[in-house]
């Protein structure tokens, strides 16, 4: 080769590794974007009704960037067969067997077993074995989860004994945890976040704890969510119809739960708030019926450089996230210098937006009384009732970029964003797409360094 020729070569090696730099999802000047996810998903690893390579391409296909399996009590790892007939046979799995094995074939689909009308067993792959056929560079990931699925025994009111569903997810998880008991139902809570906590430290991997649908067999009470201050998340929206999204005569909806519970933290407990998730807490993929919790319902927006469990969670653990049921925000800021929210709304033509200022005043009465039941007598194990300056709206506005500027009266404020635009996939009746940002202006009290000095307020968040 004359060196004409070698210049030549180098020239037409640079200027190709330059195109594939320059066309690489993975940039070095990365800048922040919002990335679409879900935190809750099952498969038939547990409770799901289908595999799990058409549960991640489901959520791949439909744009999603991040997906976390979170089956109960179990991870996505080693051997399990799954029968397809006989009594331990699920109802849709011939269902979910054809359309898995039309999808990726029998050279990837491993079954044994043979009966009168095909395979007895097929084998459930793990995560590890699935995820390079839906991990895309730059545009999807898979995250392994896993959600603790306890239950905190209780006397019913008839005096029979029950039990209450505490339910946790851990996002990025290594190693399985079993679910641990509590004297209280916050103390269960506690314990529990503990165990993810040690897991984490030990391991020297990010896991991201968040509380599930409290109001699910109505388990979890906003007072129970605030004494369990080491639960920096939960959810505010999951897509499960059976979670009480809006609670009932006796028990308050969700949205005021956050708002009760993140009261008592920050004037009683000197303790950060809760951050509000959406989730779907999707178990069936063979029907659109709203009846049933399938995939599509709610998600959430995280705000990061990088596409990765690290930096994801990082992200949300600085409230740089939103939930959504479908209004999608181009940005969401708040200046601590002019104590500012500024919203900017990703309108639809013909769709009008509500932006609501939720919050609770510095000045208010924390007192409650005693949820009561048809018959006048106290509800057990709920939330009690508030008067309504918990979690009041201070300013509604219409526009598509709606602005809050805190007076300093307000001990925090969050906003919840209404869209005119049914809901596609909905749980609720006449439910409108939304979406909710986290609370923000709030300050924490450091301990003094001398009890007889006065206490200053840390710096609004």
């Amino acid at each position: 080769m004359t060196s004409t020729q070698r210049v030549l070569a180098l020239f037409v090696l640079f200027s190709v590794s330059s195109l594939v730099h320059a066309a690489d999802p993975i940039p070095s000047d990365a800048q922040p974007r919002w990335w679409k996810g879900n935190l809750h998903t099952h498969t038939l690893w547990s409770d799901g009704n289908d595999f799990p390579e058409m549960v991640a391409e489901w959520y791949h296909d439909r744009g999603y960037n991040f997906l976390a399996l979170s089956d109960h009590n179990i991870l996505s790892q080693g051997q399990k067969w799954e029968p397809l007939v006989g009594p331990k046979a699920r109802p849709d799995i011939k269902v979910a067997y054809e359309k898995y094995v039309k999808r990726f074939g029998l050279n990837w689909v491993e079954s044994r077993g043979k009966g009168e009308h095909g395979p007895l067993e097929v084998r459930l792959k793990p995560l590890s074995e699935f995820r390079p056929l839906v991990d895309e560079r730059g545009q999807f990931i898979m995250i392994q989860s896993e959600e603790l699925s306890g239950r905190f025994p209780i006397k019913k009111a008839d005096g029979t004994d029950g039990n209450l569903p505490i339910h946790i997810n851990a996002t990025n998880i290594l190693e399985m945890i079993k679910p641990v008991q509590g004297s209280t139902v916050g103390e269960m809570i506690e314990a529990n976040f503990k165990q993810i906590d040690e897991q984490a430290k030990r391991t020297g991997q990010p896991i991201l704890p968040h509380l599930n649908h409290p109001n699910f067999q109505w388990a979890v009470s906003a007072e129970d969510i605030a004494a369990a201050v080491s639960d920096h998340f939960f959810e505010v929206f999951n897509g499960h119809p059976g979670v009480n999204q809006l609670g009932d005569e006796s028990h308050v909806p969700i949205e005021k739960i956050w708002d009760i519970a993140n009261t008592i933290r920050l004037t009683k407990l000197n303790a950060p708030p809760l951050y509000g998730l959406g989730n779907d807490d999707s178990h069936h993929y063979h029907t659109d019926g709203t009846a049933r919790s399938i995939p599509g319902r709610a998600w959430i927006m995280v705000r990061s450089r990088y596409l990765t469990p690290e930096h994801l969670i990082a992200a949300m653990q600085a409230a740089d996230f939103y939930a959504s049921t479908g209004v999608t925000l181009n940005d969401v800021q708040y200046d601590a210098a002019s104590k500012t929210i500024s919203i900017d709304i990703k309108a639809e033509e013909g769709v009008t937006y509500s932006t609501a200022f939720v919050g609770t005043p510095v000045k208010h009465d924390l007192s409650s009384t005693p949820m009561l039941d048809k018959e006048g007598k106290p509800v057990p194990h709920t939330t009690d009732r508030y008067g309504d300056e918990i979690g009041k709206t201070f300013k509604t506005d219409d526009g598509a970029k709606p602005t809050y500027t805190l007076t300093g009266e307000e001990l925090y404020v969050r906003a919840v964003i209404t869209s005119s635009k049914p809901h596609p996939r909905p749980t609720l009746k006449e439910q409108k797409e939304q979406a909710w940002t986290q609370p923000v202006g709030w300050a924490l009290k450091p301990a003094p360094t001398n009890p007889a000095a006065s206490v200053e307020e840390s710096p609004a968040r």
